[in-house]
């Protein structure tokens, strides 16, 4: 049997991002007073964990609401600059065609992702936005409810090592794209249940999958 309900991150997952990111970071760095990234910073800051990516950039965490207040701002200004990746809107429609419920939990705000979605938004069963930088597993373990799944068949589908993370901590299988923010080799580090290294390997995937034991 396939997995019931799917739950996307979005930025790095669906949403290509990174490069607004890039372009972005030091203007919020200055503003909050934390260090700026360099160019040659970037690469080894993709193979760290969240945690360590805070810790090198002296991100104070009590800082952290308001900066994610500020990029959510930040994106909805510049909306038009930030596409999904090719072949997203396919995937999602596949999946939800063979039954599977579709979910997004994400930092960003509802209005920001259905904006960056458009059409696609209509598939999505269940949003859960704004999410702390290490709050994903509660917004996990409440759309799971929502959805009315048994966690064994759920599976999460992100970027980041925090995402595997989130997933490993309400007992979900994750799955893990190879074209977001976070370095393939840092997110094979952790042994996802899958790893992604093209769009259309997502939907055959999820739908073939077995269902934990």
């Amino acid at each position: 049997m396939p997995y019931a309900l799917a739950i996307f991150d979005l930025d790095g997952t669906l949403a290509d991002s990174f490069p607004w990111f890039l372009r972005t970071i030091n203007d919020v760095a200055d503003r909050f007073g934390f260090r700026r990234v360099a160019d040659e910073d970037v690469e080894g800051l993709r193979h760290a964990s969240t945690r360590e990516i805070l810790s090198r950039l002296e991100v104070p965490l009590w800082k952290l609401p308001a900066i994610a207040r500020y990029a959510r701002r930040l994106k909805a200004e510049a909306a038009a600059e930030i596409s999904l990746f090719a072949g997203v809107e396919a995937m999602l429609r596949t999946l939800a065609e063979r039954g599977v419920q579709l979910a997004l939990v994400t930092s960003d705000s509802e209005a920001n992702a259905r904006e960056k979605l458009g059409e696609a938004a209509a598939l999505f069963a269940h949003f859960d936005c704004a999410a702390s930088i290490f709050g994903k597993p509660t917004k996990f373990r409440r759309v799971i409810r929502r959805a009315g799944v048994d966690p064994a068949h759920v599976i999460s589908i992100g970027d980041e090592v925090r995402d595997i993370e989130a997933a490993r901590a309400v007992g979900i299988a994750c799955g893990a794209v190879c074209w977001g923010y976070a370095a393939p080799a840092a997110l094979r580090a952790l042994a996802p249940d899958r790893i992604f290294a093209h769009m259309d390997e997502i939907a055959d995937a999820v739908c073939r999958m077995p269902l934990k034991a």
